[in-house]
């Protein structure tokens, strides 16, 4: 056995396991699944997006790249744009506002990502990680029924444009299950990118055509956004937890320290935290979710300053290998903000959109300023080394997810698939939302009818402590898969 890959979707996994194969390590094959997505479950991520990715290498310290979506606008500021265009979308149980269009896409990093992922830690050549992805984009995915209810529920927002509507909705309708997406932009782009690495999406002619597409429609994206745009290491915010040491998203992240924050509440009792425990730590989170903590949050001195009295990150792909590599990869294109660009494989993202990013308003952030995501890549030390590396998708619902998970696993011992299908709660605005099979407090609670993936996506690899063995967990919620090598 090489390694284990947990992915959002079972090609998506597969292409990951195949680099493991072909003798890439866990980073490489995190790469290689990642670039699968974009392919596999286009309407969540791809070219446009940006996200964060968390490697443990083995006997080394960990590393966060940071490669999410920067506030566009560079050396136009105070230029005029298109209002944002609200669309509502249902996940049958509760209602969610987005906001799209050319004003909403913001500077975008996955490929800048990739490309310091794989020259920092990568084993393979770059070539072959997008080979899986390439082949896919050409031959077509077929859609599976949790592909399908996304393109579905997000018609509004693949239906948005004649571009959008051409790539996502080529019947006239959303894809149903059984018929195949097909992208052949989206393979040109990643066979360039192989050959080219990313500077002509940034400061080439890709780049060039990206900004004058978005710029004659309204929005604010410009040449020395991209041209500037750069990838940055950081250290993971490390807390501890039941015995072992939970590492994740440091800012200007707010995930990943509001996580740590959750974790650092429950180690003050022991023993599994039962579900009024959970939901008062969520809560206890999200008020400190102030301005005063938004606004901190691009402060260099931030994490020392708020862990001093409180401590003692969609997409995801988790990965690990034999040799005791892991990784965790958490990319986002929101839900797109509509805006296709002929001819570059491109759907920009619309992170300029999303309220939850931008609470003080839409475009108040400077430009280049990195948005406060909820996303949280977060790997679990124990004394061998990582010994879980799990993330989520789902906006507001990553931190509640992840934080189920690893109480799952750690508190409550259960396998790694059974602590992801386990039912979740997730506190939000004072309301709790809860899957049946649990039952919290209070009277101000919505009950769903089913599991539903407005409760996130999470993806989980697991090496036992004690034996090595390595085993993954993929949410049924989003159509997640395994898949070994």
């Amino acid at each position: 056995m090489r390694g284990v890959v947990a992915a959002g979707h079972p090609v998506t996994a597969a292409a990951g396991a195949d680099v493991l194969r072909a003798g890439g390590n866990a980073v490489d094959a995190a790469l290689g699944a990642m670039f699968a997505s974009f392919a596999a479950e286009p309407m969540l991520t791809g070219l446009g997006a940006g996200g964060y990715l968390l490697a443990a290498p083995p006997g080394a310290a960990p590393v966060l790249l940071d490669f999410f979506v920067a506030a566009p606008g560079a050396g136009a500021v105070g230029r005029p744009h298109v209002p944002l265009v609200e669309v509502e979308v249902s996940f049958g149980d509760a209602v969610q506002l987005f906001h799209i269009g050319a004003a909403a896409a913001g500077v975008y990093g996955v490929l800048a990502g990739a490309w310091a992922a794989a020259e920092r830690f990568g084993s393979l050549p770059l070539a072959d990680l997008v080979a899986p992805a390439v082949a896919l984009a050409r031959a077509g995915v077929e859609v599976n029924p949790q592909q399908a209810y996304l393109f579905d529920i997000l018609r509004p927002i693949a239906g948005a444009t004649p571009e959008s509507r051409a790539l996502l909705m080529p019947a006239g309708r959303p894809p149903r299950v059984g018929e195949v997406h097909r992208d052949a932009a989206l393979a040109d782009a990643l066979e360039r990118f192989a050959a080219e690495g990313p500077a002509p999406f940034y400061s080439g002619e890709v780049a060039a055509r990206v900004v004058e597409w978005i710029g004659a429609r309204g929005g604010l994206l410009t040449r020395a956004d991209l041209a500037g745009y750069e990838t940055v290491a950081r250290a993971p915010v490390d807390v501890a937890y039941r015995g072992h040491r939970v590492l994740t998203n440091p800012p200007p992240s707010a995930g990943g320290i509001l996580l740590a924050h959750a974790l650092a509440l429950l180690e003050r009792t022991p023993g599994p935290p039962p579900v009024a425990a959970l939901v008062e730590a969520m809560r206890a989170a999200q008020a400190e979710r102030t301005p005063a903590f938004l606004a901190g949050l691009a402060d260099p001195g931030f994490v020392a300053e708020f862990s001093a009295g409180r401590l003692g990150a969609t997409t995801h792909v988790s990965s690990a290998d034999v040799d005791g590599w892991a990784c965790a990869v958490t990319c986002t294109n929101g839900e797109g903000c509509g805006e296709v660009v002929p001819g570059t494989g491109i759907h920009l993202n619309n992170m300029m959109g999303e309220e939850d990013l931008s609470p003080f308003g839409f475009h108040t952030h400077p430009p280049g300023r990195r948005l406060p995501s909820m996303m949280a890549p977060t790997i679990v030390l124990g004394a061998d080394g990582a010994q879980l590396a799990l993330g989520s998708a789902g906006s507001n619902r990553i931190r509640s997810a992840i934080l189920q998970v690893v109480v799952g696993v750690l508190d409550r011992g259960l396998e790694v698939q059974a602590a992801i299908e386990a039912p979740r709660v997730h506190l939000e605005a004072g309301t709790v939302y809860a899957e049946p099979g649990v039952d919290p407090p209070g009277e101000d609670v919505v009950r769903f009818t089913a599991p539903n993936l407005f409760f996130g996506g999470a993806q989980a690899v697991r090496r036992d402590g004690a034996t090595g063995a390595l085993t993954g967990g993929a949410d049924p919620r989003r159509g997640g898969a395994v898949a070994v090598a």
